[in-house]
Formats: C-alpha cells, structure tokens, sequence
C-alpha cells in the first residue's frame, strides 16, 4: 500500500522524462498492467478519476449574497432607521422592497444553476485498460469507467478517443491528438514514445513534449499503448481550473501545473459592480447629509426637534430611488429569460447580462469561433507556383487508397479536405500498397497501378520532407522553399506531392521505397470559415464592439481567416506573442487586433490589461486553456460543448459557439441597461428636486411641507408605476452603442434636471402661497400639502414619458405609448383622485378647488416647455448615462 500511496502523491505532477522503464518503475507497474486487486487499492488510495465539481450554491445563500448589493444594503438601513422612529409604514414598504429583490435575484441565479447542472458532461464514459485477473499473468484488455482508472493503469488508445488521464506513452503508431482544449491549437500535434532530447527547453510547455498525453486532449489519428501518470484533481485539466489535489500545497499546483490563479489575476470588481457601487455611494452621501441638515435648520430657524425626525427619515427615504433592486433584477432576469428561451443563452449571474451590455471589447479565439475546425482546401500548384487541378486530384487519389488500403478507420482532417475538393477521385485507378502516415517521417504514400508493368507511388506530406526525397537541383529546390514560405506567410497550411514510377512488383512497399521522387507541386489549406461569422463580426463592429483575436495559432493563419472574414486588419496590428516579452504584451493590447501563438496565460494577461484601461472586456473561450481569461474578464463566455472547467468558470453560457448568439446577448444586456438607466434618469432627478424643494418650503413655511405619511403614499404611487420601466422598450439608438451606467454623468444628469423639478416645485410654492391668500382660503396646510402632493405625482408622471433613454423626439412620443406611457397615465389619474378619494382623509389630503388645478395645470406646462429642449440638448450631446 505504501508504493500505491506514493504512486498517488508523485502523480500530481507527471513525471516528464526517463526511459519507459523507468517510468513503469516508479509508478509500481509494468507493460502488462495491474492486477484488479492492485486497481482496487489504488483506488482507495488516490480516489476516482474525476474532476472535483463546483457545488451549486443553496437558495438561502443566494439571498443573503443579494443583500450584497450595495442599493439594497441602502434600503435595509433605512427600513431599520425608520422602525427605530417608529415610522412603521415606510419600514414595512422598504423592507417589504428589499425582501422582493431578494428573491427576485436569488431565483433567477438558482434557475441558472440549474440550467447549468443539466449541461455537465462527463470527459469520457469509458476507457480500455488492461488488467490481469486474479491467478491469470496474461493481461485482459475490458471497458472500465473513466472513473475507476488509477496511476499505474496501462490503457489503449485509438481514432476518436479521449484522453482519460494524464499518460505517458509506451508505444504508438502514427499517434496524432487534439489540444485545442488545452492549448488552443486547431491543428493535432504528433505524438511518439520517444523522449526527444532537449525537448523541455523548447516553448510550449508541457503540452509540447511528445511522449505525453494529457486529459481533455483528443487522439486524432493512429494507435498508442500509454501507461496512467495523474488521475482526477492531480492531473492538469484539473489544475488548470484552480483545484489543486487533496493535500497538494496551491504553490505547488501552481509550480507545476501552470495554475489558473497563479498567472491571471483575480478579477476585479465589473462593470455592473463599479456602476452599482459609484451611483451608491453618491447617493449614501446625499442621505448622510440630508437629516442632519432638515434637523438642523428646522431647529435653528422654527424652533423644532425632534419631531422632524420621522420627517427627516422621509425625506431621505424620498430621495433614495426605492424600487431599483426591484427594478434592475426584474430588468435582468427578464431579460435572462428570453435569453434563454429564445436563443438558448444561460446567464448565470444576473449582473453579467448588464455588462455584456457594456462590452465594448470582446475576445475571442480563432478556431471554432470565426472558423470551423477543419481545414478546406485553397488550391493547389505546381512547382513554379501556377494553379494546377491535376495535383489536386493526383493527391485525392493518394488520400483515397491510402484509407482504403491502410484500414484507417476515418480519413484525418487534410486528407478529408482532399476528397471533398476533389469529388470522386481515386476509383478510376487499381490500388496496389499503403504505406500510412507516420509522424516520425511526416509522409505517407499509396501505390497505384499504372501504364502497364509499372506501379506509381504518390507521396504526399510535409514540404521540406518530401523535398529532401526529391531529384531536384539547388535551384529548383531554393524555389520551391521560396514558394512555400509565400504561401506559409499567407495564413495557409501545405503538403507537398511526389511521384515516382516504379516497376511492377510482387513483394510490398515500405518507406525505404520513398526516394528518387519527382516533385509535383503543393496543395494548399485554409481554415473553413464559420457560416455567421462575417456577419456576426459586421453587426459587432456596428454596435461599437470591437472584437480582438487571441490565438495560439501561427499570425500568417489568424490574418489570413480576418482576411477570409473581411475583417481589415493592418500588420501592425497583428502581435506575435511567441515574440514579444511576457512583461510587454499587456502594453500592446490596445492595438493589437490579432495577438497569435498565444498562451493561456498571455490571454488572461491581455483581458486584465484590457480592463486596467478601462474596457468592459467580454471573453469567449471553450478550453481549460481559456479558464484563466474566463475569470479575468467581465464577462465570461463558453458554448454549451465547452470543456466543464470553462463552462464552470462562465458567467454566461451559449448553445453553441456563435458570435451571432453573442450579438443577441450584448443586444439584450444594452436593452436591460437602458430600462435601468431610464429608471435611475426618472427617479432621480425627480427626488433631488424634491428633496431641494422640501429643504426650502420646510425653511420657509411655518409647517412641515409634507407629513411624513404623504411622503411614503407619494413614494409608493411613484414606484409602482415605474415598475413598468421593467417592460419598457427602449429607442434602437440606446442600443447601438456600449451602455454603462456612469456615476459621474448620472451625478451632472441628476443635478441639472433635479434643479428645473426643484425649480417646478418652487413655482407651484409661489402660486400657492398667492392663492392661499385670498378670502376663499380653506385649511392652509391641507390644500397646500394636498396641492404639492398631486403636483409632484403630475410631474413625475411627465418626466417618466420625457426622461426616458434614447428618447428621440417624435419618436419619443410615440413610443410612450406602451408600459410607460399606460403607467405615467394611471399616476396621472391617481394624482387627480386620490385627495378626493377615501384614503384622502387618513393622509391629510383634501379636495381641491377648480381654480388650484388651472393654477397646477399651468405650472406644469411651464415645466414641460422648459423640459422638453433640456431634454433634447442633452440627447444630442449623446453623453448621457
């Protein structure tokens, strides 16, 4: 059991060198495998092959996370000051408001959650390892899950397989694997049970070294016997996601496994939350200063106490925008539900939707983003560089009878692109002998039957390989080489063609027989490109997202696709990462449209930089390679199909990856955006105003302007008519740019046109107190309190139609015509009502005289003639919040 436990502990890191003996012996094993009752302790010992799953937060602490949030953190200390002055009405209203947004919030996430839970796969279901039972020494190859596999385990690899584990290879023939999920490769890499040396000092890490294999990888083509080395959190798909092994020090997964967290920085506040907490703290300012001041100068100048306290709490209640915890979860979960049932977008936490709305950066990968994961075929040359179809189809028949005559279970990728640019091709001739591709030699030939008594060998492969097999002078040889690298430098990818004919023979062919060739020509590939890619790009840049590439391909092929797709892209913007100081390339992000042979931690390094600058940085990614930028940025993006560790690490979640699904997301989160800053534009200003109207009337009049129970029947009127701003549909030009919800010019928003409501206010003061005057003067302090109080709900109801985001106009007004309209109308109605009504007594209202609505009715057209080009100024301005 000792020698087990070791084998567990030294697996965390596996080991990267030493002869396939040597790496046998250290893990307790050999080339027939483990007993079952090795497995068995094994198990025990290092626990299941499994990744460690991030627990679904419980509804209980979903609410308490929400009161969190900084405006509802406002709202329940007021509702505990207002009970404390036994001001029991504006304490159940408020706490009532925050119990709501709780929910509302916690809900939505939950739902999320669950969305998410149903998405989790499995990496594998099963893997074929060789076991010997017991009393048997001969080993029996059988299907066990993933989950039992243990270091020491020797497992068989083949076309279409994922990689388990971490593994170090024994044997393989003619092995190729995927990395994209790891490294963000589109091409698959060789790989051989030859340690070669001085490998580790080459780029590329780990994932470089080409006797090993690693989990989330994926065998493209050809066969491999490989023997376990890291099993669940000890392998580095896990520890690229952060979770290190049970007992394994952080600094050590971070030594060895090249961390997540110990290159990408943690991530900052988001947009959503510099927003939230810079509109808060202007408006916590304004609440510490507002009852102190009413106290005060009632006491200085009226000779009151404390009994303007419950008013003094009122008033800070009235500038405090109640209902927006309501409001802004509303707005986005609303808008998170039709997300998803309309494009099938997840949103895991609310907040993100906000700031997919203030993307104005978005990285993103090259491979399965803007292009597919296939290459297509571009065209094909001969040796001096003219296009020429028949080495096209000369090698399409070399692809064919190769699969035929090799048994490949598939065709790989370039041999795919092959026969699908040709057509029928290879039919018309008799196949003789394959001799597969080998990574070793990087070529592979079929032999076909040609003039009679003679056999054709077409040889197909890497440039260079097949030059040196070729009878070629230095010339001829320098000019093809120049030629390939034109076309390398192009963004494109080649194989070279070779023939050579043979004389017929019995016995078979092998690779010996590939010399004295004759060169035909190359054919050449680029990345097929993603069907909505090009116009998912358009309508981004139309939007004011600008969309940055990070890639761990060559730049030639990144600018290449950008070029395919119509993206112009300058040279100069285009960065080799590979080439650039690691301390650097944060410098460059800002122009820099390309950034190739990108690592996973140079992509978290660029979205932090991006965001120091000040951008709302989105990222989409689907590897473990991609996790460290995932929590880096804003908002983090992954498809359905991702890895688990990058859907974990997402905050928003797509059906599949498309940039056009993207574009719907940014659209919705601008639309909830907009509904909110409506919201915050309307309530706002229309509270400073009053609050500065209530300032001065309580310095001037000889009582209070508003008693404290018409102040929270005002606040409750207001609010449930801007619940509707939660259904609004905002003017398309707020969502033709990035929304941030800035404090600063919200501050100057709210100051100017607090200033004209509070100049409305005063107005209506001066007419009153005129016609409070006269000889018909009934009970000063109720006409005038139910007087201001119908005036203040008019008004209100008029900024709620003018006031709102993107209003334009014409257009403006004919918009109103919908929720916000319909609700401005009913607080209009309740305004005119309501003294009159039953609840006009309890509240110290009373009815008014014809004459005050003649008087009011004036006022307000005043307002709305000063309002309407204050509005329109600021509109064209087009720096509003």
């Amino acid at each position: 059991m000792g020698s087990e436990l070791a084998a567990a502990d030294t697996a965390a890191v596996p080991p990267p060198g030493g002869t396939t003996l040597q790496v046998l012996r250290d893990l307790d094993s050999g080339p027939r495998g483990l007993t079952d009752a090795e497995a068995e302790n094994r198990l025990a010992a290092a626990g299941e092959n499994t990744v460690p799953e991030l627990r679904t937060a419980s509804w209980s602490l979903l609410c308490v996370r929400a009161l969190r949030d900084p405006f509802t953190a406002v709202l329940l200390c007021l509702g505990l000051v207002s009970t404390l002055v036994s001001s029991w009405g504006t304490a159940a209203v408020i706490l009532g408001l925050v119990a709501v947004s709780c929910v509302l919030r916690a809900s939505g996430e939950h739902r999320a959650d669950r969305s998410m839970a149903a998405l989790r796969e499995l990496v594998a279901g099963t893997a074929t390892v060789l076991r010997r039972p017991p009393g048997e020494d001969r080993p029996r190859a059988r299907e066990v899950p993933v989950a039992e596999l243990v270091p020491g385990d020797v497992i068989r690899l083949g076309p279409g397989d994922l990689v388990p584990a971490d593994v170090r290879l024994l044997r393989a023939r003619g092995l190729t694997v995927r990395q994209a999920a790891l490294t963000g490769e589109s091409a698959p890499v060789a790989k051989t049970a030859v340690e070669v040396p001085g490998q580790r000092t080459g780029t590329g890490g780990p994932f470089a070294w080409p006797h090993l294999c690693f989990q989330g990888s994926g065998v493209a083509t050809g066969t491999a016997t490989a023997v376990v080395v890291a099993t669940g959190a000890r392998t580095r798909f896990a520890s690229a996601q952060g979770r290190p092994a049970p007992g394994t020090p952080a600094h050590s997964t971070q030594a060895h496994g090249e961390s997540a967290h110990g290159t990408a920085a943690a991530r900052g506040p988001s947009a959503f939350d510099r927003s939230v907490h810079g509109i808060s703290w202007v408006l916590i300012r304004f609440m510490l200063l507002t009852p102190p001041l009413v106290l005060m100068a009632n006491a200085a100048l009226r000779g009151r106490g404390l009994e303007t306290l419950p008013f003094a709490v009122a008033v800070a209640v009235g500038l405090t925008p109640e209902m927006l915890p309501v409001i802004v979860t509303t707005c986005l979960a609303r808008g998170a539900r039709l997300l998803a049932r309309a494009h099938g977008v997840i949103v895991k936490r609310l907040p993100a939707l906000h700031d997919l709305g203030a993307v104005d950066v978005l990285c993103v990968d090259k491979t399965g983003t803007l292009t597919q994961d296939r290459p297509v075929v571009a065209h094909a040359l001969d040796a001096d560089g003219r296009e020429d179809p028949e080495v096209l189809r000369r090698a399409a028949v070399g692809a064919w009878w190769t699969l035929q005559l090799a048994e490949l279970p598939a065709p790989d990728a370039l041999d795919a692109a092959l026969l699908e640019a040709a057509g029928t091709a290879g039919e018309e001739h008799d196949g003789i002998a394959a001799v597969p591709f080998d990574p070793v030699r990087r070529l592979s030939t079929a032999v076909v039957a040609g003039r009679p008594g003679t056999h054709v060998l077409l040889v197909r492969g890497a440039v260079e390989d097949v030059l040196d097999r070729c009878v070629l002078t230095p010339a001829e040889r320098d000019r093809v080489r120049v030629l390939a690298e034109r076309e390398a430098a192009d963004g494109l990818r080649l194989i070279a063609l070779a023939t050579a004919e043979r004389p017929a023979r019995a016995r078979g062919y092998t690779a010996a027989d590939e010399r004295g060739l004759t060169f035909r020509g190359l054919v050449a590939f680029r990345d097929a490109l993603a069907p909505t890619a090009a116009e998912a790009l358009r309508r981004l840049t139309d939007a004011g997202v600008t969309v940055k590439i990070l890639t761990g391909d060559h730049p030639g092929t990144a600018l290449r696709a950008c070029r395919d797709l119509g993206l112009p892209v300058a040279p100069a913007q285009v960065v080799d990462a590979g080439r650039v100081p690691a301390g650097e390339l944060g410098a460059q992000a800002a122009r820099a449209t390309v950034v190739a042979r990108c690592t996973p931690h140079d992509k978290a390094r660029l979205v932090a930089a991006l965001r120091a600058a000040g951008h709302t940085v989105g990222f989409l990614g689907d590897g473990v390679n991609d996790v460290p930028a995932l929590r880096a940025a804003d908002v983090g993006i992954a498809p359905r199909a991702a890895c688990d560790a990058a859907r974990e690490s997402a905050d928003v979640v797509l059906a599949d990856k498309d940039l056009t699904a993207i574009g719907h997301a940014v659209t919705a989160g601008r639309h909830a955006s907009a509904n909110i800053a409506s919201y915050l534009r309307v309530t706002l200003s229309s509270n400073l105003g009053n609050v500065i109207a209530m300032l001065a009337a309580g310095l001037l009049l000889p009582f209070l302007p508003m008693l404290p129970a018409q102040v929270l029947a005002q606040n409750l009127c207001f609010d449930a008519a801007q619940a509707a701003f939660a259904h609004d549909r905002p003017d398309p030009s707020a969502l033709r740019r990035p929304t941030v919800l800035r404090p600063r010019a919200f501050l100057r928003f709210i100051t100017g046109f607090g200033a004209l409501n509070a100049v409305a206010d005063l107005a209506t003061f001066a007419v009153l107190a005129a016609a409070l005057r006269g000889p018909d003067a009934l009970n000063d302090e109720a006409v005038f309190h139910t007087a201001w109080f119908t005036e203040n709900l008019l008004t209100q109801a008029l900024v709620m139609v003018l006031l709102r985001t993107g209003r334009r106009g014409g257009a403006g007004a004919a918009r109103s015509i919908g929720p916000v309209g319909r609700a401005a109308a009913l607080l209009a109605v309740a305004a005119l009502l309501l003294p009159a009504g039953p609840l006009g007594p309890p509240l110290g209202l009373t009815a008014l005289p014809p004459p005050y609505y003649l008087m009011l009715a004036a006022v307000l057209t005043l307002y709305a003639l000063a309002l309407a080009p204050a509005v329109a100024r600021h509109e064209r301005g087009a720096a509003g919040p």
